[in-house]
């Protein structure tokens, strides 16, 4: 995976301190096309003197900009927000925090990914479901492939969540809960970030049967999933927050 050598130095030219910076979108989930923009998502920390008085520094920072020809787009949240985000059974932020595409890392970054066991749940499903009914709707609006494999991804990362416990956004990770002909889709969305359906693709009808089956595959698991009901790191999550805040200079690289 092709993925710019300077993105380290992004990371050390932000304004806060990152706790981390990692690669999400396409280039976690398995297809980067060759004109894809890079996806960095993140956490930054707020000092303790913008988070106590009466002005309140950003809780999140969102850019855009472009870069030897790379459009980067970066968000990040701050510590207690992100936290927050975490408990309450936001996939994306989790994705974020477990992504193996790390471009900027702290000994905070690993007591989060510690923590994340204890934020699982089987509602996590819900998101996963939510997420998967959003990008149907933009597929069949706009045709394009891209939506199309976004809404197989999230439903095949969700069964795996619901039947494993582990976080796997990487669709090529995946394939043996999609149908058969998505990594040709695959392939073909590596050559063009927006193009439409390649000749030979599925019609409609087959398409929309496979995304319900995969959908009421993820429900089912969702119902016998021994994922817990609600998160139990609530307390770790906030003592990582106070001390990151307290030991601000110490903490972060």
């Amino acid at each position: 995976m092709n993925l710019p050598g300077w993105l380290p130095e992004v990371a050390r030219g932000e304004r806060y301190p990152l706790v981390f910076a990692t690669v999400s979108g396409a280039h976690l989930y398995g297809f980067p096309s060759a004109d894809s923009d890079v996806d960095l998502r993140g956490v930054h920390l707020l000092p303790a003197e913008e988070v106590v008085g009466l002005r309140h520094g950003p809780e999140t920072i969102d850019r855009t900009w472009d870069r030897e020809g790379v459009e980067v787009d970066l968000v990040t949240h701050d510590l207690a927000k992100f936290c927050r985000l975490l408990l309450n059974r936001n996939g994306y932020v989790l994705e974020q925090l477990l992504s193996p595409l790390v471009v900027s890392s702290s000994p905070v970054h690993e007591e989060l990914r510690r923590a994340a066991a204890g934020c699982l749940t089987r509602h996590h499903a819900h998101h996963y479901l939510g997420f998967s009914r959003t990008q149907w709707r933009l597929f069949d609006r706009n045709g394009e492939l891209k939506p199309l494999l976004y809404t197989f991804r999230v439903l095949a990362t969700g069964v795996h969540l619901m039947r494993t416990g582990e976080v796997q956004a990487d669709l090529t990770r995946l394939y043996h809960l999609v149908p058969p002909y998505v990594p040709e889709l695959v392939e073909a969305k590596r050559a063009a970030e927006h193009g439409p359906l390649p000749g030979g693709a599925p019609d409609r009808g087959r398409l929309e049967a496979d995304v319900m089956r995969l959908s009421a595959l993820l429900e089912q698991e969702c119902g016998r999933s021994v994922l817990p009901e609600s998160a139990s790191a609530h307390q770790v999550l906030h003592e990582v927050v106070v001390k990151a805040r307290l030991g601000f200079h110490q903490t972060i690289d």
